[in-house]
């Protein structure tokens, strides 16, 4: 690591700390840190490989999204780890889905979703990882499988 030094307006300053509460940073430096990979992985490469976190609400009577978005991810079947709806009355449902990737395949599924009529409030997080093969013994079984490193930075 290197030390830098930045001046920086009182009212930038005041919502660093803000920042740095909210997130449970323990001082500036780790605030700063942070608030810079998240503006960089905003930039992420679109072959890089991620673990894409995707969050809407939506309708699901609206436009049948109760069928239709369940058989969107069907259809992604290769990249869709794990899926969560949790219905908050009789009009909405809060949806997570985490899908695994490249950049460009994980963002143009979350897109896709967005533009939907009856979905709002969509969000995508991109994890940058990297899969690793590796051999293990499990028992008397030997058997490789991948694993996904979680990267700091794209």
């Amino acid at each position: 690591m290197q030390r830098i030094t930045i001046t920086i307006e009182d009212d930038l300053l005041e919502a660093l700390d803000a920042f740095m509460d909210r997130s449970g940073a323990s001082n500036r430096s780790e605030a700063l840190r942070d608030l810079i990979r998240r503006g960089l992985d905003q930039d992420a490469p679109e072959a890089a490989e991620c673990v894409g976190v995707v969050t809407y609400a939506m309708d699901p009577a609206q436009r049948d999204l109760g069928r239709l978005v369940p058989e969107s991810r069907q259809q992604h079947h290769d990249a869709a780890i794990a899926a969560l709806s949790v219905p908050l009355d009789h009009h909405a449902a809060v949806e997570v889905a985490v899908m695994r990737g490249t950049v460009g395949s994980v963002q143009a599924y979350a897109n896709s979703l967005f533009l939907q009529r009856g979905v709002r409030h969509g969000q995508t997080v991109l994890i940058p990882v990297r899969t690793e093969v590796e051999f293990h013994l499990h028992g008397e079984r030997a058997h490789t499988h991948d694993h996904l490193r979680v990267l700091d930075r794209f």
